[in-house]
C-alpha cells in the first residue's frame, strides 16, 4: 500500500498529505512520515511547493486531532474500549494514557515530536479523559508545526535518501520508546524499594 500511495503523490500531492494526515490522526494506519517526506522530496526538485506541502499537511493533522478528540469527548469510555481490544492498540494506549497522567498538555506536545507513534491515541485520550479543549488544541497545534516542518523538510534536504532517513527515525524512536519505558521501569523500582525501607517517595 505504501508504493501505491508514494506513487499517487506527484499527481494528487496536497490533498493526499491532507488525508493522509488525518486518517493517520484516528489511528489508521497510514505511512504518513514516509509520505511527507517523500513530498517534500519532490518539492525540492520542483513538482511541489515546500510551503504548500506544509500547509496541507497541517491542516490534515489539526483537523484529524479535533476529530479524534471530539469523537472521545462524545463516546468517551465506549470508544476507548472498543479500540483498546486489539493488544497492539492496549499497549499504545496504556502508554500514551500513562504519559498524558503524568504531564497533561505537554505529553500532547510530545506526542506529535518525541514521541509521535503515540500521537493518535494521545487524542483520543485527551477527550476521554476530558482535558481541557483550549490546552490540547494548544499543545497539539504546537506539536503540528514541529512535525509538518520537520518531516517536510527532512525530504526536502535528504530527497535522494528518504529510505534510509525513515528507517533512521524509525530506530530512534524505538530506541527513545525504548529509554522511555526503562527509566519508567527504574523509577518504580528505585521508589518501591525507598517504601520498603520506610522512606518517603
Amino acid at each position: 500500500m505504501t508504493d501505491i500511495l508514494l506513487g499517487l503523490v506527484p499527481t494528487y500531492g496536497l490533498w493526499l498529505i491532507m488525508g493522509a494526515l488525518l486518517l493517520s490522526c484516528l489511528a489508521l494506519p497510514v505511512p504518513s512520515s514516509i509520505l511527507v517526506m517523500t513530498a517534500g522530496g519532490f518539492a525540492s526538485s520542483g513538482d511541489l511547493v515546500l510551503w504548500q506541502v506544509q500547509i496541507s499537511a497541517f491542516g490534515g493533522f489539526v483537523i484529524g486531532d479535533q476529530l479524534a478528540y471530539g469523537l472521545a469527548r462524545k463516546g468517551g469510555a465506549p470508544l476507548l474500549a472498543k479500540l483498546r481490544r486489539y493488544p497492539r492498540m492496549e499497549g499504545l494506549f496504556g502508554k500514551a494514557e500513562a504519559l498524558l497522567n503524568r504531564r497533561g498538555p505537554v505529553a500532547v506536545f510530545l506526542s506529535r515530536t518525541v514521541f509521535s507513534p503515540l500521537g493518535p491515541y494521545m487524542g483520543y485520550l485527551s477527550g476521554a479523559l476530558s482535558l481541557p479543549w483550549a490546552s490540547f488544541t494548544l499543545a497539539a497545534v504546537l506539536g503540528a508545526v514541529c512535525w509538518c516542518c520537520g518531516y517536510s523538510l527532512l525530504g526536502y534536504v535528504f530527497a535522494s535518501q528518504i529510505a534510509q532517513v525513515a528507517s533512521l527515525i524509525g530506530n530512534a524512536m524505538g530506541i527513545v520508546l525504548l529509554g522511555a519505558v526503562v527509566l519508567a521501569t527504574g523509577f518504580h523500582l528505585w521508589r518501591s524499594w525507598r517504601r520498603e525501607r520506610g522512606e518517603p517517595s
